[in-house]
């Protein structure tokens, strides 16, 4: 048996639909087919094969921002056997250098934009290691030339278990993490997407989340190739422009994290703007708050809200847009082909409603870190995937996230779990966002410090903060101590980055 890999996804779509438009760009107004995807991703194999020299199990890097080219390296790559390593943009010259040294890449791909940054890290990674990278513009790509195109032979795999991706995850100290992405995970990721979200070879998505997010591919990037749907590609989040996109080309399906959805209904064209193509709305990252689930329902959008990492892949869960208010809080059940158990630290199951570690299994599983064997091995246990977040299931099979395993605080021997205390907090009408962290005590060893965003400056006092949680949350959960800031720092899918505050305020 022959899988088919990543890369040919779109050879196969041009079989069944050569006309249909399968990427709009917003910037440069394109409007490509599939056919011409496919000529420009066999192209562009056939020049990295032929010029520089790009094999099977090489690492293809690329510092740029979404754009067409930004996909026909993915799919170029995925058709060469090669592995494509999206760097984020946000990285200083200094740690990207660090993941040139950790994968050893062949080509630096990079659009206009980056070209300077890209000059100059292709000088950074020391001799020792691979030397000067050789860099290649994303506007010398060579488009959908079918004399190229028709010379390229992809390769084959017999099982998917080649490596298209490696997504570095964003660690705190020394080298991140490269998770590894095989063609079997995205191909899967894939499927379970258009099974249990119900996505459809009709849909249309505005895709605005970084490709080098596992979110901004894996979402539903890769998974409406997959089937056949139609990307609407933006440069930025900017939500003057996501409505008018949405409105515009009438997309179907809108993937953000809640911190956008709560700027989109803020914007003067919400109230006005014609969604009514849009069948539902898809969110992750961080919990949904209320508020916005029911401004939403009053202009008839409804959210399918989900749970993944870049590791086990990003549409692990899925909850119902009818279960959006009744299970609040909840990321829902499993994915079709998905298996989950929740442990205790003796990596026995737990009972309902008891807290416990989260573990995954099933084709959607990534193979483990790049060059890191002991860092595989531990996250490894037998045929599941640790995922160190912490879980309840009720009784009804909905899953609920607590919190990250080392984010929990223990005071006075009992534990604390973060996003429980959160999630009070958030229900403040004073407060528009808040995170909690674990402070040093002599007395409980640990207490919650909580870090709030009030809603206007100035308008909230500790006390008050804590008085909130009284009678809501038992005595040894309740914040310590209150800060006030402007903004919590967060990362592009709106996770809170904890570190960050833990550094500057967990003292």
């Amino acid at each position: 048996m022959i899988f088919v890999g990543v890369g040919e996804w779109l050879a196969r779509r041009e079989q069944l639909t050569p006309e249909k438009i399968g990427l709009i760009d917003v910037e440069t107004q394109q409007r490509l087919t599939y056919r011409v995807l496919m000529l420009r991703a066999y192209a562009l194999a056939e020049v990295l094969r032929e010029e520089y020299a790009v094999r099977q199990g090489d690492r293809v890097v690329v510092l740029a921002l979404n754009a067409p080219e930004y996909l026909d390296a993915f799919f170029a790559c995925a058709l060469l056997g090669a592995i494509l390593v999206p760097l984020n943009v946000r990285l200083t010259l200094r740690e990207l250098a660090l993941i040139l040294t950790d994968c050893e890449p062949k080509l630096l791909l990079h659009d206009d934009a980056y070209h300077r940054q890209a000059s100059d890290l292709s000088l950074q990674v020391p001799a020792s290691a691979i030397g000067p990278v050789p860099l290649l513009a994303f506007s010398a790509f060579p488009g959908a030339v079918p004399a190229l195109a028709l010379r390229f032979r992809p390769f084959q795999t017999l099982d998917g278990e080649e490596i298209a991706l490696i997504l570095y995850t964003s660690g705190t100290t020394g080298v991140p993490k490269g998770a590894m992405l095989s063609h079997r995970m995205l191909t899967w990721n894939a499927i379970n997407t258009q099974i249990s979200w119900g996505v459809r070879e009709n849909d249309i998505t505005p895709t605005f989340a970084p490709f080098f997010h596992a979110g901004g591919l894996n979402v539903l990037t890769t998974p409406l190739y997959h089937c056949g749907g139609t990307v609407v590609l933006l440069r930025s989040s900017e939500p003057a422009t996501i409505l008018r996109i949405i409105e515009q080309e009438r997309c179907t399906l809108v993937f953000a994290v809640p911190t956008v959805f709560q700027m989109l209904m803020q914007q003067p064209a919400f109230a006005s703007c014609d969604l009514s193509s849009v069948r539902f709305c898809v969110t992750g990252g961080s919990s949904c708050p209320i508020p916005v689930i029911q401004e939403y329902a009053a202009r008839g959008l409804v959210f399918r809200q989900g749970y993944g990492l870049t590791e086990v892949g990003v549409n692990c869960f899925s909850l119902a847009p009818e279960d959006g208010l009744r299970k609040a809080g909840s990321v829902g059940r499993p994915v079709f082909h998905s298996r989950a158990r929740i442990v205790n630290e003796d990596n026995e199951d737990v009972p309902s409603d008891v807290v416990g570690e989260l573990l995954l299994s099933g084709p959607h599983v990534c193979s483990g870190y790049w060059q890191r064997p002991e860092a595989t091995a531990e996250a490894w246990s037998g045929d599941w995937w640790r995922t160190g977040d912490l879980v309840r299931c009720d009784d009804e099979g909905y899953y609920y996230i607590v919190g990250r395993k080392k984010d929990m605080l223990i005071s006075g021997g009992e534990n604390v779990y973060p996003a429980e205390v959160e999630g009070i907090l958030a229900t403040h009408p004073s407060i528009v966002d808040v995170a909690v962290i674990a402070q040093p005590d002599a007395k409980w060893g640990e207490v919650g410090l909580a870090v709030v965003v009030p809603r206007v400056k100035n308008s909230l006092t500790t006390e008050e903060v804590i008085a909130f949680c009284a009678g809501k949350l038992a005595r040894y959960k309740i914040p310590h101590s209150v800060i006030f800031v402007d903004a919590l720092p967060r990362n592009v899918m709106g996770k809170v980055l904890k570190a960050e505050l833990r550094k500057h305020y967990s003292v």
